[in-house]
């Protein structure tokens, strides 16, 4: 046993000794190693120099757009004509601020059947036309008190449906241009720009001049035209009719004439007031 042991021992050394030969001899010279860089590097190079692949650039595709079907009757639609007579395309609202409120779409009958009446502030998508055609309805009332009827054009709006009609062949008549535009006209006329309101400050009450809203001033303008066409009917004890008088208003207050137009005169007063309240 003690002989196997030695010999073992003895063994050893000369595995050790191989391998750091075997070490040795795998060691490259720096001289090589330099060499074998220098080839890579050329190599390198070379594939660079060489005729570079054009870049396909990848194809994006765009999601396709979804178009709405094109309605085969909208030609006719933008093509109709106001009550069969006058068309709406020409007419223009010169005044900026009152031109989303006041809708000019064409239509046969001014009327929206009462879709816009569950909003407070939906009117304004009603016709201009429909808007002035129920201001009519109730031209005589002034306010909670209605100091004056309407009379029989209370609750009957075929009976202002033909009063329009006839309004409009008389401004045709005179103006010789399309009775729509002048109404609109006549509505930018007449709507004021400031009124008065009062403010309480320190148990001391004092007016003060407020600008308005576009919505309210085409509101205010209706009324005061209709109004002024009720009074100058109502003052000619049954010699002129509302349609008569209702044209004569439009038409003196797109004259801008202060005696004859109740609605310009309105105007006139209150934004003087305003003024003064500045």
């Amino acid at each position: 046993m003690v002989k196997k042991t030695t010999d073992a021992k003895k063994e050893k050394p000369s595995k050790e000794v191989s391998k750091k030969e075997t070490k040795v001899e795998k060691r490259v010279s720096p001289a090589k190693v330099d060499k074998k860089s220098r080839v890579k590097k050329e190599a390198k190079a070379e594939k660079k120099t060489s005729v570079e692949k054009p870049k396909v650039e990848k194809k994006v595709v765009k999601p396709k757009k979804i178009l709405p079907k094109l309605n085969p009757f909208q030609q006719q639609i933008n093509d109709m004509k106001m009550f069969g007579r006058w068309s709406v395309n020409d007419v223009i609202v010169s005044d900026p601020g009152l031109k989303a409120y006041m809708n000019l779409d064409p239509i046969f009958v001014p009327t929206s059947l009462g879709r816009f009446t569950s909003k407070q502030f939906w009117k304004s998508k009603r016709p201009i036309i429909e808007r002035l055609m129920i201001r009519v309805l109730v031209s005589g009332h002034r306010g909670k008190k209605h100091v004056r009827s309407s009379g029989s054009y209370t609750s009957a709006k075929i009976n202002a449906y033909n009063t329009l009609i006839k309004a409009f062949e008389i401004l045709e008549d005179k103006t010789k241009k399309n009775p729509i535009q002048v109404v609109v006209n006549s509505i930018e006329a007449a709507a004021p720009r400031e009124v008065i309101t009062t403010i309480e400050y320190g148990g001391v009450r004092y007016p003060r001049a407020v600008d308005l809203s576009p919505q309210r001033r085409v509101d205010l303008s209706l009324r005061w035209l209709t109004q002024g066409a009720n009074d100058k009917m109502v003052k000619s004890k049954g010699k002129k009719k509302i349609y008569e008088t209702l044209a004569e208003q439009i038409l003196a207050t797109v004259a801008y004439d202060q005696q004859k137009s109740f609605a310009y005169s309105k105007k006139y007063d209150v934004e003087r007031q305003a003024k003064a309240a500045r």
